[in-house]
């Protein structure tokens, strides 16, 4: 591993100046925060593209046999690399999506009469140089693997050709930035549901519950509109990261899909054996009202609808951990804590487990994904009811996003506050847990709660 510090600069506009490179990788923790949103990394020109379809695992068009996850696990190992200390947690290695229909390589699920049999439910790239930003200390190093060149010369003349170049891109001046250019106008935003079917929907998961079939399902709506001419995706994501300031932000551009998240909640990290999950269930509306907001924070923390969904989903977490974990190591140092962000307050529970030797990240996916925040309790029997309701495959969205590392290091967020933009169009979806005790009119409203501040990106002019 080759690393050279170089002079900070704020991590979007290394990410534009590095995007003309293709296949832009960014995870921005927007909302500094000295351990959520302490770093960024930024990415391009990935030396190998993994990704996954109906038919299996492929590498650089090249078909691999077995399941997705153990192939992925195969193409890793062949990267191995030991953690360097002192350095970010994220050295290199895959940085992508694992889209919500990758479940159906899990679990036999009926597949959504939408569902695109040649379309990636996983895209990864493997890159071997990137840029990390220490936002608490305000410091930037690059570094870089050299693969994958084979031997121990060509791979470090690899590495320090791999920091000349991005050194050298990162001091050229960004003559003009996407955030000072106003976005076309032009969108109009139609969802899958009117209001009176979202209330037929929420009603119909009463009733599996009451008849003892679930505990809970989540159930969103997706809203979708044509782009106009001249729309860029990586300019919508610069005034989100503004309206909607979050931890587990991101931005992938894949070329044919552009994905722009301002994630408020991690699915999954993993530094060496130390796993840890921060499911979130129940939400409020801020108020700009100082005494309004503390009313309704404190509300939600009081709210018994609000504590059973986030207990139940703790639960079913911590089933999903112990399936890797060592025995008697599961715990739940956070249950029901306050977390607050630019729309809303939530709910966020913290699990956290030891994993179990002879496992790695790719096993922590299998055993958890797509995590219980996003689909509900018990898990398989809630998705069923999601595809019986929702009725269209739901791509990026509560899917993941994120790294796993040539080291086996992993953070993944919950790709919920996430826009895709694809053949001219973009589309955002919003949902909540629903229980016996939810009120239909409510958890509408309470989805356009959560996808108000990505709407104003839409409407935002340049900074």
């Amino acid at each position: 591993m080759r690393t050279r510090e170089i002079f900070f600069q704020p991590p979007e506009v290394a990410a534009e100046k590095l995007r003309p490179s293709g296949m832009l990788a960014f995870l921005d923790s927007a909302m500094a925060h000295p351990s959520l949103g302490r770093y960024s990394y930024v990415a391009a020109d990935p030396f190998a593209v993994f990704s996954v379809d109906a038919g299996g695992a492929i590498l650089d068009g090249e078909r691999l046999p077995g399941p997705p996850l153990e192939a992925l696990k195969q193409v890793l190992g062949r990267f191995a690399c030991e953690t360097v200390p002192g350095l970010p947690p994220f050295q290199g290695g895959a940085m992508g999506m694992i889209a919500y229909d990758f479940a159906h390589h899990l679990e036999r699920l009926a597949m959504p009469t939408d569902f695109d049999p040649a379309k990636p439910t996983l895209r990864l790239g493997l890159y071997d140089a990137v840029v990390a930003f220490d936002r608490v200390a305000e410091r930037a190093v690059v570094m870089s693997s050299g693969h994958p060149a084979a031997d121990g010369s060509a791979r470090e003349a690899r590495a320090e050709a791999r920091l000349d170049a991005l050194t050298e891109r990162l001091a050229a001046p960004l003559e003009a930035s996407l955030a000072d250019v106003p976005l076309p106008r032009g969108v109009d935003w139609r969802s899958n549901f009117f209001a009176p079917a979202y209330a037929a929907g929420i009603e119909r998961v009463r009733e599996y519950i009451l008849d003892g079939d679930i505990f809970q399902a989540n159930i969103a709506q997706t809203f979708r509109t044509r782009l106009p001419d001249g729309f860029d995706p990586f300019a919508l994501y610069l005034r989100l990261r503004r309206t909607n300031a979050a931890p587990f932000g991101c931005f992938f551009d894949f070329g044919d899909l552009q994905i722009a998240s301002s994630s408020p909640e991690r699915f999954l990290s993993l530094s060496g054996d130390l796993v840890e999950a921060r499911p979130i269930k129940g939400t409020a509306k801020r108020s700009k009202d100082p005494a309004e907001d503390a009313r309704l924070a404190e509300g939600l923390l009081a709210s018994e609808k609000d504590r059973a969904e986030n207990v139940m989903i703790v639960d079913l977490l911590r089933n999903d951990l112990a399936r890797v974990c060592e025995p008697d190591s599961v715990e739940v140092p956070v249950l029901c804590g306050l977390e607050s962000y630019a729309a809303v307050h939530h709910l966020v529970s913290v699990v956290t487990g030891r994993l179990a030797a002879g496992h790695g990240a790719a096993d922590l996916v299998a055993a958890a994904f797509p995590g219980g925040s996003i689909t509900g309790a018990p898990k398989i029997r809630a998705m069923e009811i999601i595809a019986e309701i929702e009725r269209t495959a739901r791509g990026a969205y509560c899917g993941s996003l994120g790294y796993i590392g040539f080291d086996g290091a992993m953070d993944l967020n919950i790709a919920i506050r996430t826009v895709s933009f694809e053949n001219g169009a973009a589309r955002l979806a919003a949902g909540g847990g629903i229980t016996v005790l939810s009120d239909p009119a409510a958890e509408y409203e309470e989805t356009f709660t959560k996808a108000t501040r990505v709407f104003a990106a839409f409407a935002e002019d340049g900074a």
